[in-house]
């Protein structure tokens, strides 16, 4: 039985701490008055006479003979201090969505080994079970920052909360069937119950295998793992157009879900191996061996890949047709956010790709760990492109705002998840491929 230190649970513990100050600056700091973002642009404007957002609102008033200057400079500085207000709500949902993802993605990962009755994992599953716990909580907190944001908050990730916007956009008014707040609200409960229940029952019905006499409990979760990955391949698909592509209600890609998906895949399958080899450190999973660490950093490399390509696929298409509607959403992410939309690209895929294509490689524990810290990040830039542009501008940052929204939700997965650990064997005692699973080896 794994025992959760008291040194990791005191610094999971001081990582909330300091996220929650951290946050709470972010949000005092935000409150700018109409003079000082006023002030601000005027400041910028003198460093830079050729900035594109004055530019923009100079020829706004060129092109509205109707409006007058004074009018125009009006909305633009309100529209510039609303996106410095979305900041450190942008901060928080992104990091919050992050974490969740990757409890998501180990959750299907989980599934998919039962499911296939895959041989070599079973030694995994109790870290892949510790793992999920966070499912439940993380997507509760997104739900509630997606939905505090359009209440309490001044409608700072959907626009399409706010009913003056609807009312007046003919596009995001034809939505309004599917995209509002009592839908969106219902949709994201429902999606959490199913996958929570799922993974309640896979856990119960896995620790009951261990001192059962026959295998009705791994025929149970056979038969679970088999519906849960039905229903989570359309509740993925969903939840990624309602929790991340309906912040920019204007466009839309049919490719969405499934990236969203490689990028939770391969994040979740990255933190199977970390959460492996730090607990192989402490001497709990002697079970254990090279044979298992190559085959996750071998998924690791495999669906790196396939996030490269699903990011190539959307991007290329889109940029080819030139439809403006559509092509308009890498635009804002090419002009606005070109080093981390770039830069992810490298860290998704070309780093992955050199540093995990040699056999060899995969078999070192402190390879395999500095290969997905870079995935890790690479992911967390890949959720922050997806959400910053269109909330807030070109006003973002990776700052205060940001590292305390990831030191927070770090610290609450490191608690979860390392608590989850202590409650059941980290070996499955009675599964049927145990044995096969223990001895595996090429």
């Amino acid at each position: 039985m794994y025992t959760f230190s008291n040194k990791l649970k005191t610094f999971s513990i001081i990582l909330m701490v300091l996220g929650l100050l951290g946050v709470g600056y972010g949000f005092i700091t935000s409150h700018k008055s109409f003079e000082e973002v006023e002030h601000l642009l005027a400041e910028e404007s003198q460093h830079d006479s050729h900035d594109e957002e004055t530019a923009h609102a100079l020829s706004s008033q060129d092109h509205q003979p109707g409006e007058s200057k004074i009018d125009a400079h009006k909305e633009h500085v309100e529209h510039v201090q609303h996106q410095i207000a979305n900041r450190p709500w942008s901060a928080l949902y992104v990091a919050a969505f992050f974490f969740m993802m990757i409890a998501l993605g180990v959750l299907a990962f989980y599934a998919i080994q039962i499911a296939s009755q895959a041989g070599w994992s079973p030694v995994l599953f109790r870290v892949m079970e510790g793992i999920t716990a966070y499912v439940l909580p993380g997507a509760l907190i997104v739900l509630l920052i997606a939905a505090a944001s359009g209440t309490i908050g001044h409608y700072n990730l959907f626009i399409w909360m706010d009913p003056d916007v609807v009312a007046h956009d003919k596009l995001i008014e034809g939505k309004s069937g599917w995209l509002n707040l009592p839908g969106f609200i219902i949709r994201g409960l429902i999606f959490i119950a199913g996958w929570s229940l799922y993974r309640h029952f896979a856990r119960k019905f896995s620790i009951a295998q261990d001192t059962a006499e026959d295998r009705s409990n791994f025929k149970k979760s056979f038969r679970i793992a088999a519906a849960f990955l039905v229903f989570f391949i359309y509740t993925e698909s969903v939840m990624s157009w309602d929790w991340i592509m309906s912040v920019d209600p204007h466009w839309f890609s049919t490719l969405f879900g499934w990236y969203v998906f490689s990028s939770m895949f391969v994040s979740g399958i990255t933190v199977i191996a970390l959460v492996t080899i730090y607990l192989k450190t402490k001497g709990v999973l002697e079970f254990v061996n090279e044979n298992h660490l190559h085959d996750v950093a071998k998924y690791m490399f495999a669906f790196s890949i396939f996030w490269t390509y699903l990011w190539f696929s959307q991007f290329m298409l889109i940029w080819y047709s030139n439809i403006p509607e559509e092509v308009t959403y890498f635009i804002a992410r090419f002009n606005d956010y070109q080093l981390p939309f770039l830069g992810m690209v490298v860290l998704n895929f070309v780093f992955p790709l050199l540093l995990l294509m040699n056999a060899e490689y995969k078999r070192m524990s402190w390879f395999v760990v500095m290969s997905g810290i870079i995935i890790l990040f690479g992911h967390y830039l890949d959720v922050f492109v997806m959400i910053m542009p269109a909330t807030v501008g070109d006003r973002w940052f990776i700052g205060v705002p940001e590292i305390s929204s990831i030191l927070l939700f770090l610290g609450l997965f490191i608690f979860v998840v390392f608590t989850a650990l202590t409650k059941a064997p980290l070996l499955v005692k009675g599964y049927p491929f145990r044995k096969e699973s223990e001895e595996f080896h090429y």
